[in-house]
């Protein structure tokens, strides 16, 4: 009687194991790790998937930061190089850009033309294996502490969305007080852009003021955003 308790007892905890093994295997094949802390199941930081509500990428309103990341096989829809200038040296990925925001880029680069304000594309889509590339580059020349001040981590550039791209100059110097720094401040938010890393925002955003880094959210977003100067996060927020 005793061994056949302890046989019973044996195969439950063998069922028990295959069980565990199916499950913990089907969640890796699509693309959740997991780690085990105390007892508790957590997600891996690089596959932990926005989740905030209200957050539609066909209408823009996707958050990428530190701690809202991008699977590494995501890839947005229509990537597309929008019919502007350039800087040179930019490479055929950074051109594109995702399909939701190339005609707003073309109207608002064309309107500052018209009103004498020459913008020029710098870098809009990124790939995960770019940004990774990107980022372990400076880890090696600059050390980890220094690169996580200046680049995001792969998964975690919001250039991955292909919803936002950094505008510059003829003079490659796009800083506040220049006159296309002040025009695209002033007036992304017409055609559904805003400053994604404004002035005084980064205890927010946890990115320095970046006056040359404008993402696509929609014109209503935008306007909201841009009268009561607040970030893309604290709209989410309210």
């Amino acid at each position: 009687m005793k061994n056949r308790f302890k046989n019973i007892l044996v195969l439950i905890i063998i069922a028990c194991g295959f069980w565990y093994i199916i499950q913990y295997e089907g969640l890796r094949l699509k693309g959740i790790d997991f780690n085990l802390k105390g007892n508790k199941f957590e997600l891996n930081q690089k596959d932990k998937l926005v989740n905030k509500n209200n957050i539609n990428a066909s209408t823009g309103l996707i958050l990428v930061n530190s701690e809202y990341g991008l699977d590494k096989n995501y890839e947005p829809k229509d990537l597309t190089i929008p019919s502007i200038s350039f800087a040179s040296g930019v490479n055929e990925e950074e051109r594109h850009a995702a399909g939701i925001i190339i005609k707003p880029l073309e109207e608002l680069v064309n309107t500052a033309k018209a009103e004498g304000i020459i913008l020029i594309g710098n870098s809009g889509y990124r790939s995960y294996k770019s940004q990774k590339n990107t980022y372990s580059s400076r880890v090696k020349s600059e050390g980890e502490k220094l690169a996580d001040a200046y680049v995001a981590k792969p998964g975690f550039s919001e250039h991955q969305t292909g919803l936002c791209i950094d505008i510059t100059n003829k003079d490659r110097y796009f800083v506040k007080g220049t006159k296309e720094a002040d025009w695209l401040a002033k007036n992304c938010y017409r055609f559904g852009f805003i400053i994604r890393y404004p002035y005084g925002k980064k205890n927010i955003t946890g990115i320095e003021y970046e006056p040359w880094h404008i993402r696509y959210v929609g014109k209503e977003a935008a306007k909201y955003i841009y009268d009561n100067k607040i970030t893309l996060e604290e709209y989410l927020e309210k």
